[in-house]
């Protein structure tokens, strides 16, 4: 029997103090979003200020992690190790519940143009990287 090689550890994203709550959230399995409440914009990625009408006056709220596709690329060659030897893949933009949209990998999905369709409906999964870090990804829904 062939042993596969172990893949190439991907760099997590190092937590800073503003998106410490979302990072902790994350490793629960929840996602959680920055909200406006002058504009009542829901916003991605999570910063104490608006990018809508630059209001500091902003909460969290609780994502039902359901959404739709609303973009994607298929990566054949990934830019770094870590990323080349899990080619191919799929990126994408979500458009969460709420109208963030948030930059993503697809999962549990076939990297081929026939088996994605812009507008599907996509469901959060999370991708435990360690005992610190989970990314949110999207499947299928």
């Amino acid at each position: 029997m062939t042993q596969q090689a172990e893949l190439p550890p991907i760099t997590p994203p190092v937590p800073q103090p503003e998106s410490d709550f979302y990072w902790e959230k994350c490793k629960e399995h929840e996602l959680w979003l920055r909200r406006c409440k002058a504009c009542d914009s829901t916003y991605f990625y999570p910063r104490d200020i608006s990018p809508c009408c630059f209001s500091r006056d902003t909460d969290w709220v609780q994502s039902s992690g359901q959404g739709t596709l609303h973009a994607f690329a298929i990566v054949h060659r990934g830019p770094i190790p870590a990323f080349r030897d899990r080619s191919p893949y799929v990126v994408a933009m979500v458009e969460l519940e709420g109208g963030a949209r948030m930059p993503t990998n697809l999962v549990d999905v076939e990297p081929d143009p026939s088996a994605i369709k812009i507008g599907m409906a996509v469901q959060v999964v999370f991708d435990d990287l360690d005992d610190k870090i989970s990314l949110p990804k999207f499947r299928p829904a």
